[in-house]
């Protein structure tokens, strides 16, 4: 059974697989697809995440989330402003996705310090 992130990541791929969604079309927002899948923001993230992490999607700052090209390293400017190109589909999909899972995975590894410390009833330092 798909978690709910899996779950929207491969309707979008889906999405972009059957040509309902073209390379620079604006993905649905975050708060569109927290309605549509009665998702939480933390779902669509990892969604988004995940999408970014395939080369399916790029973000651009102010703009939000486009459909990467999979063809070249150059995405399409949907406002023909020639501003706010972005490289797709590669390294800067990948480290950013990348980035939002190392910051996941910390807070996770903090709220599990936070469990082990209170089952052996004192604290648990780093070890360096």
């Amino acid at each position: 059974m798909l978690l709910t992130f899996e779950v929207i990541a491969e309707a979008l791929r889906e999405r972009i697989n059957s040509g309902g969604l073209m390379p620079g079309d604006a993905l649905p927002t975050q708060a569109m697809l927290m309605a549509e899948f009665g998702a939480s923001s933390l779902s669509v993230q990892k969604a988004m995440a995940l999408l970014k992490q395939g080369g399916y999607a790029v973000s651009r700052p102010g703009k939000g989330a486009f459909v990467a090209r999979g063809d070249t390293d150059t995405d399409v400017d949907p406002d023909n402003t020639g501003v706010g190109n972005a490289p797709v589909g590669g390294i800067a999909a990948r480290v950013e996705a990348l980035e939002l899972a190392l910051a996941q995975t910390l807070d996770q590894l903090t709220a599990l310090q936070s469990r082990v410390e209170v089952v052996e009833g004192g604290t648990v330092g780093p070890t360096h």
